[in-house]
């Protein structure tokens, strides 16, 4: 294997031994401006819906330009993210933890080109790719769960139903007209991955009736065994029945 063997010494097997091979640490990846006031920040303050500029102690300043951004993405979506970090902000940037992506400045002057061109990029059908804001007394990007695109449980999809409710308050989302800031999330069973109940206004979806079950796949899906050989008390068997076609 030329991943172990390359540079190993067998006299010596902790010389250069990378014992962590897990992400790199975050701090690492900070734009320099915050690298170097980490930690001594002042104060900040929203200028308008979706930007923010924070202020350090050494007089610095760092714009921050927030837009929307998608729970589930593409690789050519994340290219085209990254291409605007590269063109804007030095190849910086990041994600919140409702899906939300900030581009971060050095410099005021270049907050308004910024800004203008992601408001100017549009999917084919006339949409945003990246509308601006989420800031402040507005409401900020839906939270939701997998969905049926991979979870086994969902009693309804979730990103039609965000899609749909954000369309009609796509307006709350570039302006500042909530009494405060307002938090909606979507899970698609109660399992809740999403933690709906942590946000303001919870869309929930949920089975009135046990499901149906497809026997003949039932314990080739890949939660069912494991939910087996983790039962203590044998609650849950691994047997089957044929129903009558």
């Amino acid at each position: 294997m030329a991943f172990i063997s390359s540079g190993y010494n067998p006299d010596k097997p902790m010389e250069n031994r990378i014992t962590d091979i897990g992400p790199r640490k975050y701090d690492e990846f900070y734009p320099p401006v915050i690298a170097k006031n980490k930690g001594k920040w002042l104060y900040h303050e929203v200028l308008k819906p979706g930007v923010l500029v924070h202020v350090a102690e050494s007089g610095d300043e760092v714009y921050t330009v927030r837009c929307g951004g998608a729970r589930l993405m593409s690789t050519t979506h994340i290219r085209e993210i990254c291409e605007i970090a590269e063109k804007h902000c030095g190849g910086h940037l990041r994600f919140t933890t409702r899906n939300n992506i900030e581009f971060m400045v050095d410099s005021k002057d270049k907050v308004d080109p910024l800004v203008t061109d992601l408001e100017s990029r549009k999917f084919p059908g006339g949409s945003f790719k990246f509308p601006v804001g989420g800031t402040g007394t507005s409401i900020t990007n839906i939270v939701h769960t997998q969905g049926w695109i991979h979870c086994h449980t969902p009693a309804t999809d979730a990103s039609g139903t965000v899609k749909a409710t954000m369309d009609v308050l796509f307006d709350e989302f570039k302006q500042h007209r909530m009494p405060a800031k307002l938090r909606v999330s979507m899970a698609c069973c109660l399992n809740m991955c999403g933690a709906v109940h942590c946000s303001d206004i919870a869309i929930l979806g949920y089975h009135r009736k046990p499901p149906m079950l497809d026997h003949e796949y039932l314990d080739k899906m890949c939660e069912i065994p494991l939910a087996i050989a983790a039962c203590p008390t044998a609650a849950i068997k691994p047997s089957k029945v044929e129903l009558p076609r």
